[in-house]
């Protein structure tokens, strides 16, 4: 069934990326009083053109005693996001971009979830004969 992992694949990587994309900036936005927390991001342009590639994305641990999921949904490094405004408790967290990237981000996940439903209906046809 390689086909059907071709149709599906990029849509459900997205899928899942925006989906744990979405627990980093809630976290994110959890910790805007936290003094010292630092807000993290993925590189989407960095994660895609690997998975468009056909390569896998690396998964790293940044500690002897952290374990590697298998499930292979690691999208890269999370980096540190850069504020426009410094604060003066050493926390980089601004609400406002936290949550305009969280919302934009509930979208995409929308629009992935939609093209994926596409994906699986023209295929449901296919398989049907029907057109």
């Amino acid at each position: 069934m390689d086909w059907i992992d071709s149709a599906l694949s990029l849509h459900a990587k997205a899928l899942s990326f925006r989906s744990q994309r979405s627990a980093v900036l809630a976290t994110n936005i959890a910790n805007a009083a936290t003094p010292g927390y630092k807000a993290r991001d993925y590189d989407f342009q960095a994660a895609l053109r690997s998975v468009a590639d056909g390569g896998q994305i690396p998964m790293k641990t940044t500690h002897s005693s952290h374990a590697l999921n298998s499930n292979n949904d690691s999208f890269g490094d999370l980096l540190y996001r850069v504020p426009t405004k410094a604060m003066h408790n050493g926390n980089s967290v601004e609400a406002e971009v936290e949550q305009a990237a969280f919302s934009k981000n509930a979208l995409e996940y929308q629009a992935s979830l939609q093209f994926l439903e596409g994906s699986i209906s023209g295929l449901r046809l296919a398989i049907k004969g029907q057109r």
